[in-house]
């Protein structure tokens, strides 16, 4: 009987140990909730390294904070302006577009109709929401040199205004990166698309094609494209190349300046933040790649095809490069 009792009470004691470990565990997973960052189930996500700081997001948190920066690339912002506001999304409803808050307060930065920001419609639509913020930002003088928190809150006039600098680290890191100060430094790892059977369009682009270049243009502006023609392309491209095949288009940024470059990188990476949604397989720029295929791999350095050329155009440092599936 004594040595029942003792297995019996090392099994319990077992137990109770495993039961302290799950605990552990689920208010681990409990605090990344709060804090925003919990990769989807999925096992996709998107990450952003600069310097000391990384840190990682769902899909749809990635593509808001791709909005919010090159909303700010086409408005000539800083990126400052990019830190401020991803700050204030984060604390406001970590960068998801959700349809309910305090009182009647709604969408990314949780705007309030009553309080002039616009009707429940346009606030629930993120380019309309964002603009709105910074639109807001801008009016207040020396935002450039103020705290995150006296910035956000001077727009947003929160009761708990504190908050926002506990978003600033990795506000300032996406702001680095998807405005394309620091290339190569956002990546996302999505499961492929599916390969798209629909012909070309009259502009000799595919639907899913089209889409990319239309949402580029509603992003950041007209931006100079090419790559496809209304009867299809035939020549300049390497051999199995998508612009044949009316799923490719490229995004020119000439002459290759360090400006120019820092542009290209900015759609380079809104891409990627968005591939999932768009359909994307594959961006190149400035000798680097990304694919849907290998998005586990993140960036990595592009092998220039077999062929005599201009150097800057081989290498995509003058163009970015967009196919998809």
């Amino acid at each position: 009987m004594d040595a029942i009792a003792r297995r019996s009470g090392r099994a319990g004691v077992a137990l109770l140990v495993l039961l302290v470990l799950v605990g552990v565990v689920a208010a681990g997973i409990a605090v990344l909730a709060r804090s925003g960052f919990v990769p989807t189930l999925r096992g996709e996500e998107c990450t952003v390294e600069v310097g000391e700081t990384s840190a990682t997001l769902d899909l749809e948190q990635a593509e808001h904070a791709s909005l919010i920066a090159a909303i700010a690339v086409r408005r000539g912002l800083p990126a400052r302006a990019v830190t401020i506001a991803i700050a204030t999304a984060f604390q406001e409803s970590k960068l998801h577009n959700i349809d309910y808050g305090d009182r009647d307060s709604l969408g990314l930065f949780q705007q309030r109709p009553s309080q002039g920001w616009g009707t429940p419609e346009q606030i629930m639509r993120p380019r309309y929401a964002i603009n709105r913020f910074y639109d807001g930002l801008e009016k207040v003088d020396g935002y450039r040199s103020m705290s995150v928190t006296e910035a956000a809150q001077a727009v947003q006039r929160s009761g708990f205004p504190e908050a926002y600098a506990d978003h600033e680290a990795y506000g300032r890191a996406l702001a680095s990166a998807l405005p394309g100060n620091s290339p190569a430094a956002f990546s996302c790892e999505i499961r492929p698309a599916e390969a798209e059977t629909a012909a070309p369009g009259t502009n000799g682009l595919t639907p899913a094609a089209d889409a990319v270049r239309v949402d580029l243009r509603e992003a950041f502006g007209r931006l100079p494209t090419g790559g496809y023609a209304p009867e299809g392309v035939s020549t300049g491209h390497s051999e199995g190349s998508k612009h044949y095949e009316g799923k490719a288009v490229d995004v020119f940024f000439r002459p290759v300046t360090p400006e120019n470059t820092k542009d290209g990188w900015a759609v380079a990476q809104y891409l990627v933040a968005n591939a999932d949604r768009l359909g994307i397989a594959t961006v190149i720029f400035d000798a680097k790649i990304w694919t849907a295929r290998r998005s586990q791999q993140g960036w990595r350095d592009y092998t220039v095809p077999d062929r005599s050329g201009d150097r800057a155009i081989l290498e995509h440092r003058d163009h970015v490069h967009v196919d998809v599936a």
